[in-house]
């Protein structure tokens, strides 16, 4: 499966930004989906994950009750809602996708990964 993010950009602590993240495989709805991001000189770390049929959804303590995370199948997307942005919140954005769920807050867990969106939030 191939992943494309987009969606990122500049905004000013406080606003709201939306990534997406679309699929080209038509097994879309086989993947579990994941956020991560990975801010200068720092690890990838993760954000949120949405199950086959987005009946679960996981966030770091960082970003929850200020993201969401959701799935369209039909359209083989997946969305990464962002409110409340903080300085801190700066960083690549990518999105990844596994059969699996086991290791789900792990970069190791995910094999295949997008090739990462700039989120800026000034202050």
């Amino acid at each position: 499966v191939q992943l494309q993010a987009s969606g990122g950009g500049l905004v000013q602590a406080g606003g709201s930004l939306r990534l997406s993240c679309a699929s080209s495989g038509r097994t879309f709805s086989s993947y579990v989906m994941g956020w991560f991001r990975q801010a200068p000189g720092k690890e990838r770390e993760f954000v949120a994950v949405i199950t086959w049929s987005g009946a679960r959804t996981y966030y770091a303590d960082s970003v929850k009750g200020r993201f969401t995370i959701s799935r369209d199948n039909a359209k083989n997307t997946v969305y990464l809602q962002m409110n409340s942005l903080k300085p801190e919140d700066t960083a690549v954005y990518y999105c990844a996708a596994d059969l699996n769920y086991r290791d789900y807050s792990k970069v190791g867990g995910y094999e295949h990964w997008g090739q990462g969106t700039q989120v800026t939030v000034s202050s």
